[in-house]
């Protein structure tokens, strides 16, 4: 009984880490958008290259890391917590945007993240690499279309934004990857 004390205890402290992550990402995100780059626009975005002659606006770093980590708060804590965190980030995310991102990074993160679990929930446990990487693309469409719309009024970076979003998770692969063997070898299951 005390080894499935521990690993219920590793398993909630893991997905409470995760969540932590997860809600930093926000803030960040909204913080690096209009304050790191390589150059930033007069009442725009602050750009990062992503590809050759390619900018995007530089929270597309932490919004992909937010795309993994929203996975890993469901596969650590469930459903009801991951639910819980987007709308609760959803609302962080609108609350703490300048007041030009406001309703764009409120309702990009709701429903990319909504999007992310729909795809994600019902293909995770048995293919959670694959779950990971399936909603984390369908998530960075649905974020990096919406906010540039609603953001901005124009799809300028939209290719951009998603390639440096899929870079994210293309490099976050093999960490997945590991994890699920961690996983398998420690008996930890999915919550």
């Amino acid at each position: 009984m005390l080894y499935h004390t521990d690993k219920r205890k590793r398993t909630r402290i893991e997905g409470f880490a995760f969540l932590g992550a997860f809600t930093l990402c926000i803030p960040g995100a909204n913080w690096m958008i209009m304050n790191v780059g390589t150059s930033c626009i007069e009442n725009g975005p602050c750009l990062i290259p992503v590809a050759p002659d390619m900018l995007a606006p530089s929270g597309v770093i932490v919004v992909g890391l937010a795309l993994i980590f929203r996975d890993l708060v469901q596969r650590r804590l469930g459903i009801v917590w991951c639910i819980t965190a987007i709308f609760l980030g959803a609302l962080l995310s609108a609350f703490l945007a300048p007041p030009s991102l406001l309703f764009a990074s409120g309702a990009a993160f709701l429903l990319s993240e909504l999007a992310d679990c729909a795809i994600y929930t019902p293909l995770q446990r048995k293919r959670f690499v694959f779950a990971v990487v399936a909603s984390g693309a369908i998530g960075i469409v649905v974020d990096s279309a919406l906010f540039l719309h609603l953001a901005f009024g124009n799809m300028e970076f939209l290719i951009p934004q998603i390639i440096g979003k899929a870079w994210v998770i293309a490099l976050a692969v093999p960490i997945i990857v590991w994890l699920r063997a961690r996983d398998r070898k420690l008996g930890l299951k999915p919550a």
